[in-house]
């Protein structure tokens, strides 16, 4: 198995995941484009100490961005929303 923040690269902390999170325990992050949803999972629980119900994922292509006369182009990657069990609950505030 790769290491976990091989796998989990950053959690996604917008206004949407906000609203998914309060509403159905789901938790979104951006992972390695060559992560498998059985590799998200286990990362997943052994880093936060929570129990994973699914998971969920999407590639997203990188936007084509213009500075001047010169183009260039982000790089793809990949997000996972994950499901938590009843219960379960990470918190990225520490608050």
């Amino acid at each position: 198995m790769k290491p976990l923040y091989d796998i989990i690269r950053k959690p996604l902390i917008t206004e949407k995941a906000n609203l998914l999170k309060e509403e159905a325990q789901v938790v979104a992050f951006e992972v390695a484009r060559n992560a498998n949803k059985i590799e998200i999972k286990q990362a997943v629980e052994k880093a936060f100490d929570v129990k994973v119900k699914s998971v969920n994922t999407i590639q997203l292509r990188g936007k084509v961005k213009r500075v001047g006369y010169n183009f260039g182009q982000r790089s793809n990657w990949k997000k996972a929303y994950v499901t938590l069990e009843e219960g379960h609950n990470i918190d990225f505030y520490g608050v």
